[in-house]
C-alpha cells in the first residue's frame, strides 16, 4: 500500500502548498488529406490516448464546454471503429450501474436524453448480505423517492457520445487503427509539448496529452509515476439473465459468499445482468457447465445455507435485539433464475491499480490508466468519468486565466479534485475484497457487525449512499 500512502501525502502536499504560478468509438471525420508523413509532425491542442468510454466521454465533454470548445482535439484508438449500437438487439453481457454524478456529465454533453430514450434501468433499492453471517445492508432513498442508480449497457454509452461526438464536436478528430508506438513528455523533447509516434510512423505534438489507454497504459508508462498493482486472483464473470417471472425488477441483489461476491443488477422485469467474482477454476468451470448446470449453479449461490460463524451470527442477535430490528423481516431474497442468454457468459481478470499521481508536465491520466477497482462496488466506470468532469474543469479554468493546457498549476487542481474523491473509495473497495476474503471466524465478526451498524445507523448509512452516488 506504499503507493497509496504516497498520494495521501501527494493530496496533503497539494491541499496545504500555495500554488503560485475498450469497446471503440466510431470513426468520425477523418480527413484523409490530414493525414502526416513520417517526418511531418501535426500539432494538436489536446490528444487523447485511448477511445474506450473514458477517452472518448473526455473528448465529448472538452467540445461541450464553452472555453475549451475552440481547441483542436485528436482522439487516438488502436482497435477497429465501434459497429454501433442496436437496440432491438439482445442485451450485452458488459453494463454499469451509473450514479449521479456520470448522470451529470452525460446530460452535460447532450446524451443522457438519447440513452433513457433507448434502455436504461432504473435501481430503486440494493440490497447486500453476508452469506456467512446474515449480516445485511438496504440502500435506498425514503420512500423510494429517487433511484440508487441506472442499469446501462456499456455498448449504449460508447454508442451514445460517439454519436454526439459525430454530430456536435466539430474541433475533434477521431482516428481508429491507430496505436501509439512511443510518448515523449515535455522533459524528453525540451520543448513545451508532447510527442506521439503511431506504429505507422505518424507523429504528432500538443501541448496536453491525455492518458485514457487502460490499465497498461503507455502515456503512464512514459510519465514515470510509482504504480501500486495487484492481482486478486479472482475472475469476473458476466451474462445476461432470464428470471423465472416477470415483475417489478427494479432491486439489484448482492451476496457475499465464500468465492467471492455475486450479484444481479436489472435490466428489464424479465431480464438481470450478472456479476460474478470468483476463483480463477470456479470460472472456467462455471464458463464450461450446460446452461442448465450454470442456472443451478447461480441459484444455489443466492439460496444455499452456507457455513456460518456462530460468533458472529450471536453477536449479530445482541445487536438487532438492542437495536429493536429483526433482521428476517428484513431480508428480502432476490427472482430465481431461470435461463441464461445464449453466448452471453465471458470472463476478466481481477485486480487494484493506483498510480501515485495522476499529472505531469504536458501529461495527465484518467480512468483505469490512473486507477483499478474491484467491480463489487459498481464504482470503477463512475470514478473514469469523475475524472473527466475535474479534468475539463481545470483545464477550463486555465485557460480562462490565460494559462497553457500543460501548466502544471491547473493540472494539480485537477490531480488533487481526482484524488480526493478517488482514494477513499479506492481504498474502502480495496478493503471489501479482502474482508470478505476469509471465512476467518473474527474478520466475519467485524465486517457483520459494520454492515449491521452501518444499515441501522441513519447518519452513517447516508455518508455511503452519497459516495457511492456521486
Amino acid at each position: 500500500m506504499t503507493i497509496l500512502l504516497k498520494s495521501l501525502r501527494n493530496l496533503k502536499t497539494i491541499q496545504t502548498q500555495s500554488i503560485i504560478t475498450r469497446n471503440i468509438c466510431v470513426s468520425l471525420r477523418v480527413d484523409n488529406n490530414q493525414t502526416t508523413s513520417a517526418g511531418a509532425t501535426e500539432h494538436y491542442d489536446i490528444i487523447i490516448g485511448g477511445g474506450g468510454l473514458v477517452g472518448t466521454a473526455l473528448a465529448a465533454a472538452l467540445s461541450k464546454n464553452k472555453t475549451l470548445a475552440d481547441k483542436k482535439v485528436l482522439l487516438l484508438e488502436g482497435a477497429p471503429p465501434f459497429k454501433g449500437f442496436d437496440v432491438s438487439k439482445p442485451y450485452g453481457n458488459r453494463v454499469s450501474a451509473i450514479n449521479k454524478k456520470t448522470i451529470a456529465l452525460f446530460e452535460s454533453i447532450g446524451i443522457w436524453e438519447r440513452m433513457t430514450n433507448a434502455r436504461v434501468k432504473p435501481v430503486k433499492q440494493m440490497q447486500v448480505w453476508d452469506a456467512n453471517s446474515d449480516a445485511l445492508i438496504n440502500f435506498q432513498h425514503d420512500h423510494f423517492a429517487d433511484d440508487v442508480a441506472c442499469i446501462v449497457e456499456n455498448d449504449l454509452m460508447l454508442d451514445s457520445i460517439c454519436n454526439q461526438l459525430n454530430e456536435n464536436a466539430p474541433n475533434v478528430i477521431v482516428r481508429n487503427l491507430s496505436r501509439i508506438a512511443d510518448v515523449k513528455l515535455p522533459s524528453k523533447t525540451g520543448k513545451s509539448s508532447s510527442e506521439v509516434t503511431l506504429q505507422s510512423g505518424e507523429k504528432f505534438s500538443c501541448e496536453l496529452l491525455v492518458g485514457a489507454d487502460g490499465a497498461n497504459s503507455l502515456v503512464r508508462k512514459e510519465m514515470a509515476v510509482d504504480v501500486f498493482s495487484m492481482d486478486y486472483k479472482r475472475m469476473g464473470l458476466v451474462a445476461t439473465l432470464e428470471l423465472c417471472e416477470a415483475g417489478d425488477n427494479s432491486v439489484a441483489w448482492q451476496r457475499f459468499i465464500p468465492t467471492g461476491p455475486v450479484a444481479l443488477l436489472p435490466l428489464t422485469d424479465k431480464l438481470s445482468s450478472l456479476v460474478w467474482s470468483t476463483t480463477v477454476p470456479h470460472a472456467k468451470e462455471l464458463l464450461n457447465m450446460t446452461p442448465e448446470q450454470f442456472v443451478d449453479a447461480l441459484n444455489e449461490a443466492f439460496c444455499k445455507e452456507f457455513p456460518k460463524s456462530d460468533v458472529a451470527v450471536k453477536a449479530l442477535d445482541v445487536l438487532n435485539s438492542m437495536l429493536g430490528q429483526n433482521t428476517n423481516t428484513l431480508r428480502q431474497y432476490p427472482p430465481r433464475v431461470a435461463g441464461v442468454m445464449e453466448k452471453s457468459r465471458a470472463t476478466f481478470p481481477l485486480g487494484f491499480l493506483h498510480a501515485s499521481s495522476y499529472v505531469r508536465p504536458g501529461a495527465a491520466l484518467i480512468g483505469d490508466a490512473a486507477h483499478r477497482v474491484h467491480p463489487l462496488a459498481g464504482q470503477g466506470v463512475n470514478l473514469g468519468f469523475s475524472d473527466v468532469s475535474f479534468l475539463v474543469e481545470a483545464l477550463a479554468e486555465g485557460t480562462y486565466a490565460g494559462a497553457k493546457l500543460g501548466d502544471m498549476q491547473y493540472l494539480t487542481k485537477y490531480e488533487q479534485r481526482a484524488l480526493t474523491k478517488n482514494v477513499p473509495i479506492i481504498v474502502g473497495i480495496h478493503g471489501l475484497h479482502t474482508l470478505y476474503t476469509t471465512t476467518f471466524s473474527p474478520v466475519v465478526l467485524l465486517r457483520s457487525l459494520g454492515l449491521q451498524l452501518t444499515n441501522n445507523i441513519p447518519q452513517i448509512k447516508d455518508i455511503f449512499m452519497k459516495r457511492a452516488m456521486g
